[in-house]
This record gives structure tokens, sequence and C-alpha cells, in this order.
């Protein structure tokens, strides 16, 4: 018979919200905590932002929201639905293949209706310590505190389980670069950029090589007097892009001036009033006490058996969403599917000795591949992301996801290499599209 246990979810984004489905439908007790009085986690818009444009000041209001006014997303809608929920155009009235934030929030508000999970959630709520119950064995029983956005005192349950769902794009990184400090101009993260008008008229230096750095380079350059983008990339030579007159792509910034300079590896150098960091957040697990045994170490977190169990704790203490470049909502689905089987008992792990030996393959892997530790999280490329997928189905004991979908991945990440990846090239793609042979 399967296991019933009392199971806290931390965070009611879409990892949150697949979890808690998962769980609930295996049998599980199951209570969200949410700090937010809505679901949705990175997908809900706040057009605030913080009062330390650099996010460096511990006393300042943290914003969990890190999107901009114009964000659309970069996997096409019939990437972003789970394996019996798809993402349907007729149902939410749009036709983009490449939908807005609002759209996405829309789709998850009826994904939790469907399957009622709102219930399950307490909204204004923040986790403020997870720890387990001291004398347990094997983390078998962890202790939640947590307080109430209208309250001062806290209050503390147990639970027989804790996955964590907490997201990552909240805590920025930052380029690190010398003079940074005395640089007179204007300097901020991209998690605090919701539109370009704080950008008009300014040269603005522009650090990063995503999909959202160049989203928003090309939106500053529609106001801004000229953009300069800067990545670490080794290939990248000083260039005019093709389709604006006013922006420029740098290699690596070298150093930065008290009088203004910006200037690059290259030996290229310009007079900015404005330095914005794309450059990626930091996970982080503020309320989580496990002495010591999963810490994150530049941008590491670990050690984790295959990103989703740390081996001193499982299978009561479990992550879902920390590997990036996959298929994200399918990811989700089976990370959740494998967590809710292991918590029945319908799964079983390899022992603790077995789970450390692979964790400490992956990193030795990672090494002799000249792969940097704050990349063990990437999902390199199409064939480790789609390996990935097929190792947490198997072990959730469904199907694969539809090779369809695994084709129109890899056909994307072409289609990205040959035309750029931006708000323009999003329109020139369609669920058709093949590469040339």
């Amino acid at each position: 018979m399967a296991a019933t246990l009392n199971v806290a979810v931390i965070g009611a984004g879409v990892a949150g919200l697949s979890a808690a489905r998962q769980l609930k439908k295996n049998g599980h007790r199951v209570t969200v905590y949410e700090k937010s009085d809505r679901l949705g986690g990175i997908w809900v818009y706040d057009p605030r932002v913080e009062s330390d444009p650099l996010c460096r000041d511990p006393n300042r209001e943290i914003i969990h929201g890190s999107l901009y006014k114009s964000l659309r997303t970069n996997l096409p809608r019939h990437l972003m639905g789970f394996s019996d929920y798809p993402f349907r155009v007729a149902k939410n009235g749009h036709v983009n293949n490449f939908p807005g934030h609002a759209e996405v929030l829309k789709f998850l508000d009826e994904f939790a209706a469907e399957f009622e999970l709102a219930g399950l959630i307490r909204f204004n709520t923040e986790v403020v310590r997870v720890e387990q119950v001291e004398g347990c064995r094997n983390g078998e029983k962890w202790v939640v505190e947590s307080r109430r956005t209208s309250q001062l005192s806290s209050e503390e349950e147990v639970f027989d389980a804790v996955v964590v769902c907490n997201g990552h794009y909240t805590q920025p990184r930052l380029a690190e670069f010398p003079g940074m400090e005395k640089w007179p101009g204007k300097q901020s993260h991209s998690h605090n950029y919701r539109d370009p008008e704080p950008y008009k008229n300014l040269v603005v230096v522009l650090i990063g090589h995503s999909a959202s750095a160049h989203d928003i380079s090309r939106e500053i350059a529609l106001v801004a007097k000229e953009v300069h983008l800067s990545t670490r990339s080794k290939d990248v030579t000083l260039s005019k892009f093709d389709d604006y007159q006013n922006i420029w792509q740098h290699s690596k910034i070298d150093h930065v001036d008290e009088n203004g300079e910006v200037v690059f590896e290259d030996g290229e150098s310009i007079h900015a009033d404005a330095i914005l960091h794309c450059t990626g957040f930091k996970y982080e697990f503020p309320f989580l006490n496990t002495n010591g045994v999963v810490n994150v170490d530049d941008n590491r977190v670990g050690p984790l058996y295959k990103h989703v169990f740390p081996p001193e704790l499982a299978p009561r203490l479990s992550f879902i969403g920390i590997p990036y470049r996959v298929i994200v909502f399918q990811m989700l689905e089976l990370q959740a599917k494998w967590i809710a089987q292991v918590l029945s008992g319908n799964a079983l792990l390899p022992s603790r000795e077995e789970m450390l030996a692979d964790v400490e393959a992956h990193y030795r892997q990672l090494e002799e591949n000249g792969i940097p530790k704050h990349h063990t999280h990437l999902l390199c490329n199409y064939d480790s992301s789609m390996e990935y997928l097929d190792f947490l189905a198997a072990q959730a004991g469904v199907p694969p996801v539809d090779p369809e979908l695994k084709e129109m991945f890899n056909n994307l990440f072409k289609f990205a290499y040959k035309h750029g990846f931006n708000s323009a090239s999003r329109d020139l793609w369609d669920e058709n599209w093949r590469p040339e042979e």
C-alpha cells in the first residue's frame, strides 16, 4: 500500500503547481506556501523595482518578479504545456507562437483551476525556516516555520517531506570588473528593468548574451542614443548590428574609469551613461537549514542526485526546477512525478553511496569538459537535455516526452543559431520550421 505523507511545497510558481498536482494525485496531503498574494511565481508581472538597482543592500525590500513589460517567452507555446494539459491557442485566444507573460499567467491560473490546486495554497505566507526535526532519523520529519504578511509572529508546522520550488530568478548575479565601485554612471541589473524610458538619450552598455539581453538591448535602442552590447564570448569582435544603426557588439569589459569611460578587452572604449547587467541570477534558499549538507557554491546547488535529491536527506527533501536550457514545463512535470512516486514508495532511489558517487562522477565530467562550476545545472546541449528528460520519465514510470516536441526543441536552437533569437526573429519561426539539409 502506498504511503500517504504530509508534504510542504515551497512556492506556487510552475514548479510548485506541478509538485502540488502530482503529490495530490498520489494521495499525499499537500500544503503550498506562497509569499505573494497569487500563484504564478516568476510569471506575475510587478511594475515595482528595488530601491538598490544592483540589489546589494541586504536591508532592501526584495521584489520577487524580474519580468519586463514587453517580455515574451523563449519557448513557443507548443513547448510550454504539460503532457495532458497543452498550452493551446484556442483556449487562450492568441495566435503568437511566443506568448507574452500575461498569457502564460492566464494559462497557469486555468491549470490550477482545472486540477483544484488553489485550495492547497497558503497565500501571503513566507517560509522563514526549514530544517529537520531534532532527533528524527534520516530526515523523516521537517519543521517549516512561516510568517503571514500581516503578522509579526511566526508559526511552526511539522511535515513528513519538503519539496523546494522557490525559483531562481530573483537574486541577481553581477558582472565584476575593475573600477566598478567608483564608476560615476548609473548601474543596474535587468532584475530591475521594466521598460526603456529611463535610458532615453543615454549611451548604454549592456552586459550579457542571453535572449533577454538581446531583447532589452533592441528595446532600449529605440530611445537611447547608443547601445553597446558586451559579452564574454571569445568569438565576438567589434561590429554593428545589421538591423540597428545604434547598437554595437563588443568584447568583455576590461575595466571602467572614474571619468565614465568603459574599456573593453579588445582595446576599444566609450564614454557611457549607464551599465545594465543582464547577467543572470543566483540560486538561493535563505530559509533552508541543513547544517551544511546542501549548500550553494558558485551557483552549484549540491550535492544533488540528478539535480533533485540530496543523497544525505533523500527522499524527504527534494528540489524542482534547478536545471535549465531544457523543455522546462515538461521537465518540471517529470521531476514532480518522480518525487511523488518515490515518496509514495512506488519508485526506489539508489543507495546514499551510489547517489553520492553519481554526483561526484558528474562533477568530474564537467571539469574534464572545461565547464565551469557555475554551469553545473546547465543542460548544455540537445542530447544532454533529452537524456535527462528520458531519465526522469523512466524513473517516474511514465512515457517519455513526445518525440515531436523533442524535435521542435532541437530545431528551435538551430533556428536561433541561424537567425539570432530576439523579439523580431521569434516572429519568423513557426512549428513547421526545419533546418535546410
